[in-house]
């Protein structure tokens, strides 16, 4: 990852960082080690993902976005 980041919370409070440009279904694949973009693809037209939105034919997600969604997922897990 480069120098540009935003911060998301993890569980021991430190801050964990995403890319302040726009996220590829590719990025959410290495951020959450998911087994492939069809995954990404599934979460979307379920719609349990993070918010994503097209450019063109290319779909895109704000880090903002995704990490609103890192914490809901995380608010519905037992601490």
């Amino acid at each position: 990852m480069d120098n540009r980041h935003l911060a998301v919370a993890d569980e021991s409070t430190a801050q964990r960082v995403l890319p302040e440009r726009y996220l590829t279904p590719e990025d959410l694949v290495t951020m959450f080690d998911l087994p492939s973009v069809e995954t990404v693809y599934q979460w979307r037209r379920k719609r349990t993902g993070p918010r994503g939105f097209r450019v063109g034919r290319h779909l895109r997600f704000d880090p903002v976005d995704v990490r609103a969604w890192v914490d809901s997922q995380r608010q519905g897990v037992a601490a």
